[in-house]
């Protein structure tokens, strides 16, 4: 009957102790320490070995200025059997809150000497200091602690101290050690010194670190260095001198693996240093031994070939591809040649009828479901080039059913939207993209939602759907490369249809299309048009986002450029330009980005 009584008297007291740790914490965090330290003071009373309720408990005294009583509270629990060493710590940040530095240091000295008996304290201890922002009493923890034991590997912590002391070197020393030992991942150890690099080579942080990699090069000939030295260097943007150390790397390394380089190449032409992109995809091709790399690197240095259009380089261009569909043949591992062969023919030669051939020659081949979608999705866009429409949406729609669910499988279904868009079947369009609005791709989902607001937007205002058509045109003679037709069809649209939904669309897009003819001038005032008559509707972070990269990659206007990346920061903040306008006008102010 005891035993009975007593549970129930346990199980009573549950809620009760529950709603007391509850009321407890929210004080606390409200601020109300006048009410918080007196359901404190009952749970340490009931619960003497809770650490949080005794540090709940140590705040709230601290808050009120009743240091004497926190001073008794700690002391209670440094007497006991199991005393903490991280105590004599809190008892020192108390004396130091009365300004009794004096105090205080022995305090902390005392919490150091637990060290000396077991050196493993040395994360707790220094863990504690941090806290207090005592970070030189951390660092003599740490540091104690991993002399004392040599198999403690606190270098990640002190590092990270260094750093926020502004002991750049220091803080360069520790995480490289770490990286020496494998410790820790190289992607984590890169991503801490990333925050305290910049693109500047100049930039003292960037020669404080240059130059402790190569003193560890020329001491230590590993190839840790090279690839340390190689990621700097990519980091500033100085793709030729990476490739010197990725030189280094392939020639040195026991495999002949070129996939770092590939990497290299790819960073450099995407950031457009095509100059220095070239002798990198030459390298692979000249010493690739795997065929499929050796082409990727053919492939790229063809694109780069093609960023100057003229007869004479189309024809060089074209005799490449022909030698290499002879090299190679339609092999299913080499479908990226005869899907860039059969683009190449349709969208620089417009000649469509021939990369269709291509193409349907390579689905003749044994493929994966994936490859066979990668190959249909390059079909029907050649087919939608040569205004096969039915056909395309045949190919789209059979991919969309196959990869329902699959990133390659919204790309299908936008496909079959944009058709149905350039085919004027605005209402089929229109189902498609309202799918699409939730897809998992970002960027799909962006343009889903840009061509459904443009249909439905411009369908309510004109049953008749002239203006919408007409914009279809233009956005159809644009695939097509036909940038000078789709230039004058919108010139239409917006002589004849002023002051419509459809004029901000119209202007967009033309000022897209001259800016790819490189008529920047011409771009910028359909911009400004878009800021200034529609800057409260759906396309104005576009167009700030578009007159920033203007000003900032050709006019040579940074400080506009700046006012314009603000703009979408503070009144744009869902757009989807938002993380890259954020990242450019930090880089144009002089932040260190990562």
């Amino acid at each position: 009957m005891k035993h009975i009584l007593f549970i129930l008297i346990l199980l009573l007291s549950i809620p009760a102790m529950g709603q007391t740790d509850f009321l407890a914490k929210q004080y606390l965090n409200d601020g109300d320490y006048d009410k918080a330290v007196v359901f404190y003071e009952r749970l340490v009373k009931s619960n003497p070995r809770r650490p949080d309720y005794v540090e709940g408990l140590l705040s709230c005294y601290q808050q009120l200025e009743r240091f004497q009583e926190a001073e008794k509270l700690l002391t209670d629990r440094i007497n006991s059997k199991s005393a903490s060493p991280s105590l004599h710590i809190e008892l020192g940040y108390n004396y130091l809150l009365q300004n009794m530095p004096e105090e205080a240091e022995q305090a902390y000295e005392k919490a150091l000497t637990y060290i000396d008996s077991n050196p493993n304290f040395g994360y707790l201890i220094g863990m504690r200091f941090e806290r207090y922002a005592l970070l030189d009493y951390a660092l003599r923890a740490y540091s104690k602690a991993m002399t004392l034991n040599p198999q403690l590997d606190y270098n990640y912590y002190i590092a990270r101290i260094y750093g926020e002391k502004g002991n750049i070197e220091k803080m360069y020393e520790a995480f490289l050690e770490l990286l020496v030992r494998g410790k820790s991942p190289k992607t984590s150890i890169l991503r801490n010194i990333d925050n305290f690099i910049s693109q500047n080579p100049e930039d003292p942080n960037n020669l404080t670190l240059k130059r402790l990699l190569l003193q560890k090069a020329q001491a230590n000939p590993d190839l840790l260095w090279n690839e340390l030295l190689s990621w700097l260097f990519v980091q500033q943007r100085q793709f030729n001198l990476a490739f010197i150390q990725e030189k280094a790397i392939f020639r040195r390394a026991a495999e002949n693996d070129l996939q770092r380089m590939e990497g290299l190449g790819e960073i450099a032409l995407e950031d457009g240093a095509v100059n220095q992109a070239v002798p990198i995809f030459e390298f692979i091709e000249k010493n690739s031994i795997n065929p499929v790399t050796r082409l990727n690197a053919q492939l790229n240095l063809i694109d780069i070939e093609l960023l100057e259009t003229s007869d004479k380089i189309l024809d060089r261009v074209n005799g490449k591809f022909e030698n290499l569909i002879d090299e190679y043949g339609y092999r299913p591992e080499t479908l990226q040649l005869q899907i860039a062969y059969a683009n190449f023919l349709t969208f620089r030669k417009s000649l469509p009828g021939e990369g269709e051939a291509i193409l349907k020659k390579s689905l003749e081949l044994p493929l994966t479901k994936y490859s066979e979608a990668y190959v249909k999705i390059a079909l029907g866009d050649i087919l939608v080039f040569g205004q096969k429409f039915n056909e395309a949406l045949i190919n789209f729609s059979q991919i969309q059913k196959r990869l329902k669910n699959d990133p390659l499988g919204q790309e299908a279904r936008f496909r079959v939207a944009q058709t149905s868009f350039y085919k004027g079947d605005f209402d089929w369009a229109l189902t498609q993209l309202k799918v699409l609005r939730g897809s998992t791709t970002q960027l799909i989902a962006n343009d889903a939602m840009q061509l459904s607001l443009l249909i439905a937007d411009n369908t309510l205002e004109d049953s008749t759907q002239t203006a919408l058509k007409k914009y279809a045109r233009a956005d159809f003679l644009a695939y097509q490369n036909k940038d000078k037709e789709a230039i004058e069809t919108l010139d239409e649209i917006l002589k004849n249809h002023k002051g419509e939904k459809i004029e901000d669309e119209a202007l967009l897009k033309q000022g897209r299309l001259l800016e790819a003819r490189k008529d920047f001038d011409a771009a910028r005032l359909n911009y400004l048009k878009i800021v200034e008559f529609y800057g409260q509707d759906i396309l104005a972070d576009d167009a700030h986002f578009a007159i920033a990269e203007l000003y900032r990659k050709y006019l040579d206007q940074p400080e506009k450029a700046k006012y314009h990346y603000e703009q979408i920061i503070y009144n744009y903040q869902d757009s989807y330009y938002f993380p890259l306008a954020r990242k450019n006008f930090r880089i144009l102010r002089g932040d260190v980005v990562n």
